[in-house]
């Protein structure tokens, strides 16, 4: 299973990843969120973490971009931290699929990446 994870904080980024892989997941790791948009196209991901306020693209423009555009069924997880109430709730308007605020739990994020993929 590969999982894409949108992220701009560098340390947040690779402790996921690294996270991730030590679950067994591929991770394809993208540093803002037009470097995501490509990866989405190019690599087909089963699931997307996005972080909701990043370079480039948003987590919302991923968002609109998979579910709306792109019409695919890719399950995704908005990241954001405290005080974005409005944001997420647009997120899932669009289509998002589960949300978490920073800081999580690296358990309680693959607890949900588990639940999401299982569908």
């Amino acid at each position: 299973m590969k999982i894409l994870i949108a992220e701009d904080d560098e340390m947040m980024l690779k402790t996921m990843g690294f996270k991730l892989i030590r679950e067994g997941y591929e991770v394809i790791s993208c540093p803002d969120g037009s470097v995501a948009l490509d990866k989405i196209v190019s690599e087909n991901p089963d699931l997307i973490l996005s972080d909701i306020e990043m370079p480039f693209a948003s987590g919302l423009d991923i968002v609109h971009k998979v579910k709306v555009e792109l019409k695919l069924n890719i399950p995704i997880i908005i990241l954001s931290s405290l005080g974005l109430e409005k944001t997420v709730l647009k997120a899932f308007e669009l289509g998002a699929d589960d949300f978490i605020t920073k800081p999580f739990s690296p358990n309680e994020l693959i607890v949900r990446i588990k639940r999401l993929l299982l569908k």
